[in-house]
């Protein structure tokens, strides 16, 4: 497989700085939901790197260092619960995207962006469907969002340690639906998500 085959296009076409971007946490109960921005060095792949979802948690850590190491820069955004519950979750993302990209020490001047929404951006987008298993850009920006994310939720397990966050990351898991049912739903929940459970109470 061409991993860079998105990513040479673009440079063909004429675009000089290609960034790939991807989201980790659209679908939790609690937590912000989280996107990642990276640009790798021209007709670079990060050996390892694929969709963050067929790696295991090791890997993906190992690969989070790498991919730090190795690309020409990397940023991370964040919309929190409270923007998820009053813009929606798809703004929220578009949200977290942007302020990836925006952080980025280098402006790029094309976004590969994974699936079929056009996030808000100031660069041109290109949309990929299933992209953070086609480009190299957004494997790796897949992995530095969803590794982002899961070192938070340890963090939020800390201090929130009645939900078991460190057990479930915030998905809608049995578990985490029996810990809301016994402390019921925290600062750091997305309400919007648990409307069903706020109208029982």
């Amino acid at each position: 497989m061409d991993w860079l085959l998105y990513e040479n296009e673009a440079i063909n076409n004429g675009y000089k700085v290609i960034c790939g971007v991807d989201e980790a946490g659209r679908g939790p109960l609690a937590g912000p939901v989280f996107a990642a921005a990276v640009i790798l060095p021209e007709g670079h792949i990060i050996e390892g790197v694929n969709d963050s979802k067929k790696l295991s948690e090791k890997k993906r850590d190992l690969l989070y260092d790498k991919i730090i190491d190795e690309c020409i820069c990397y940023s991370v955004g964040t919309a929190s619960e409270k923007e998820i519950d009053e813009i929606n979750i798809l703004q929220a993302t578009f949200l977290a995207m942007k302020r990836a990209v925006d952080g980025l020490e280098i402006k790029p001047d094309l976004a590969l962006v994974d699936g079929n929404r056009v996030p808000p951006l100031d660069a041109d987008v290109q949309t990929i469907v299933k992209g953070d298993g086609k480009s190299a850009s957004i494997a790796a920006a897949s992995i530095i969002a969803k590794v982002s994310r899961d070192r938070y939720m340890l963090e939020l397990a800390e201090k929130y340690p009645q939900y078991e966050f460190e057990r479930h990351k915030g998905y809608p898991t049995k578990l985490h639906y029996e810990k809301i049912a016994e402390y019921g739903i925290s600062d750091v929940h997305r309400k919007s998500f648990l409307k069903k459970v706020l109208g029982n109470k």
